[in-house]
């Protein structure tokens, strides 16, 4: 089992090698091949009468060795050139293999991400048709706030904030944050970043300070999420109006 192990280890290694790589090498041993043919005697090959014997002759030798042509012109007639030809042909039909391998795990590296692309496309839409669908209602309860903070909060001095306006205060930015919290389980708003930081921002805020009874924290609340609720109002205004909604049903239909 450990052999297995190893073996199967060592063929993922070889699999993740890009096939450019397995190319170059391919390409780099024939002259290095050549030289070797080159540095032999000459008697350790038959070669055509008159044939040339200089380093281009074994660059040609070597190439017809390694793609296992053998158009048998020089041929190696004793035991070390027959040995060292062999290596070439075996190293070149191994290399082949793991170029080969290289290109086929290359594509399914492509088309598994291809079909992940699609699949986030896919999901991207229908979250986007969600929030198309809830989205009257969220701007309206942000519109609600922002509102009642610019009529009860903003425009009163906070040493004249009585009690019973800070509960209710409290009460209506509770429900706000519920609203924004409920929306979170329903969209996955995650693939809008500048939008779920807000809605945790805001809804963090609230529960921070809803046991808060200081006029001048509750009116640095109010400014803060109001302001807050504002951005949340651009940018669901700005995911709302990228793409056509009716996208997702072509999407899907390349996809399947």
């Amino acid at each position: 089992m450990a052999v297995f192990h190893r073996i199967k280890h060592f063929w993922h290694l070889v699999s993740n090698v890009r096939p450019i790589v397995w190319m170059s090498i391919y390409l780099a041993l024939i002259p290095l091949f050549a030289l070797i043919y080159y540095q032999m005697p000459s008697d350790q090959f038959r070669s055509p009468d008159s044939a040339a014997t200089n380093y281009g002759s074994w660059l040609y030798y070597s190439i017809v060795t390694i793609t296992t042509l053998g158009f048998g012109d020089y041929t190696p007639a004793h035991g070390w050139s027959q040995a060292v030809s062999a290596i070439e042909v075996i190293c070149g039909i191994i290399l082949l293999g793991f170029f080969l391998n290289a290109v086929a795990s290359m594509k399914s590296e492509t088309d598994v991400e291809s079909e992940l692309e699609k699949q986030r496309k896919i999901h991207y839409y229908m979250e986007r048709d969600k929030l198309l669908k809830y989205l009257p209602v969220v701007l309206h309860r942000l519109q609600a706030y922002i509102n009642y903070i610019k009529k009860h909060i903003v425009s009163v001095s906070h040493k004249d904030l009585t009690r019973s306006e800070i509960h209710i205060f409290i009460s209506e930015a509770l429900r706000t944050s519920i609203f924004l919290d409920s929306l979170l389980s329903r969209v996955d708003l995650t693939l809008w970043p500048p939008i779920i930081e807000k809605c945790f921002t805001f809804v963090a805020n609230i529960q921070m300070h809803e046991t808060s009874e200081s006029p001048l924290q509750i009116k640095a609340l109010a400014t803060e999420t109001s302001k807050i609720a504002s951005d949340l109002q651009t940018e669901f205004t700005k995911a709302s109006t990228k793409e056509s909604s009716s996208e997702i049903t072509q999407t899907g239909n390349r996809c399947y």
